[in-house]
């Protein structure tokens, strides 16, 4: 699994689950005197935050911002349930799409834009992003603002930083939260945000916030947790203008393509120019010209059974506000349907059943052991994975999408 992205969407990975656990701080026991041996003992939460709170003063954290920022923390257990939590099952990407861009989530974002528009316009006017790209963002980070988060994002950082997963990426993380509370854009009892420290109506990790967050409304606050979300929308499109959005181009558009497609090359680190892909026939769904936005990829996410699209620079811009193709694609396709596009037109393989995370650790194995190195078995369909597939299929006469089926699997069995 990859490093934290900007925003670690609520919507992504805990849709719902918004509620402060009791705090539970860990107490660990003297080991016995009957042992020749004792068994090295880790450090307790106190000795850890002493240690911790010694590098924040040499950084320049003032004690004072230090104690009250750490008053009342320990170790929150719902914190680390949901870090060592590993979904077995993980949903299809159709059945994510659906969700990003559901009947609900479509006509929330219509009557926010409505409810927003001179907002949004000023928004675009200044960072030239969209608003309707903002809103979708807004919509699959926090349900436009409704799971914002209220675990403390002191707690849920310190948490992590102490014996979560990534120690040093939460120290890192928790030592920019205690730059900001220096700063004075909030307090304590406001920064809350979820398990993973993500704040505020588009959910940026504290390192984000420092880069990238705005004070849109002049009030001297960059407040991406008040109630009125303007600081924390233009905060996501001062992020995505930075990355390099294309104003007036679109992320994708869904295409056809031609009949013996090389499936090979239906990968978005396959950039060409327009032209090519002209050339080998790719058209629009319609049968249209592919339209020209700069160079652009090929891609096929549930394989040559489903939709395919040609995706440009914005569709990368998305991706660095979290590296997720489903992600990217449900930005995408949530925005375009706000502004009043209608869905996908080639159908989805609704009947393919998906692969659960062990079975997908199985398949990793069996790739590998047949001469088709994936770079590990971590559960995890990420690119070399893909290649792997692709190899394996071409040898064995299929079509090398690259998509992970059970069939596929069977077949390795």
């Amino acid at each position: 699994m990859r490093l934290f992205p900007l925003a670690v969407s609520i919507f992504a990975l805990v849709t719902g689950g918004c509620g402060v656990s009791a705090n539970s701080t860990v107490e660990r026991s003297a080991p016995p005197l009957s042992r020749a041996v004792a068994s090295p003992q880790p450090e307790s939460f106190q000795v850890w935050r002493d240690g911790f709170r010694r590098k924040a003063i040499a950084q320049g954290i003032q004690p004072a911002v230090f104690d009250a920022a750490f008053r009342g923390v320990g170790v929150n257990s719902e914190v680390m349930r949901l870090d060592s939590k590993q979904a077995e099952f993980t949903k299809p990407i159709w059945e994510y799409l659906d969700s990003a861009a559901s009947p609900d989530r479509v006509s929330n974002g219509r009557a926010q834009r409505a409810a927003l528009a001179n907002t949004l316009s000023a928004i675009e006017t200044t960072y030239g992003v969209d608003g309707e790209t903002v809103l979708a963002i807004w919509g699959m980070e926090t349900n436009y603002g409704t799971y914002r988060g209220s675990i403390p994002v002191i707690e849920a950082l310190a948490t992590l930083a102490y014996e979560g997963r990534r120690k040093a990426f939460a120290e890192e993380q928790l030592m920019a939260a205690l730059k900001i509370l220096q700063a004075g854009d909030t307090t304590p009892d406001r920064m809350v945000g979820s398990w993973a420290g993500a704040m505020g109506h588009t959910q940026f990790m504290p390192t984000s916030y420092l880069s990238y967050a705005v004070d849109f409304t002049g009030d001297g606050h960059r407040d991406v947790w008040s109630d009125t979300p303007t600081d924390g929308l233009a905060s996501a499109a001062n992020y995505l203008a930075r990355a390099g959005w294309q104003h007036g181009r679109p992320w994708g558009v869904e295409v056809r393509l031609p009949s013996g497609f090389d499936y090979s090359v239906a990968d978005d680190r396959h950039r060409r120019p327009v032209a090519e892909w002209r050339a080998k026939g790719v058209t629009t769904v319609a049968g249209g010209t592919l339209p020209d936005h700069g160079s652009a990829a090929i891609i096929a996410p549930a394989g040559a059974s489903g939709p395919a699209f040609a995706v440009y620079q914005n569709f990368y811009v998305i991706k660095k506000y979290n590296n997720a193709t489903s992600y990217a694609m449900g930005v995408g396709h949530l925005g375009d349907r706000i502004a009043g596009g209608g869905p996908f037109v080639h159908p989805w393989p609704r009947g393919e059943r998906a692969l659960s995370r062990t079975e997908k650790i199985e398949l990793q194995q069996r790739l590998t052991a047949a001469g088709y190195n994936t770079g590990g078995a971590d559960g995890m369909i990420g690119p070399d994975t893909a290649t792997a597939i692709r190899s394996y299929q071409r040898a064995n006469g299929m079509t090398p999408d690259g998509f992970a089926t059970a069939s596929l699997l069977q077949a390795l069995r």
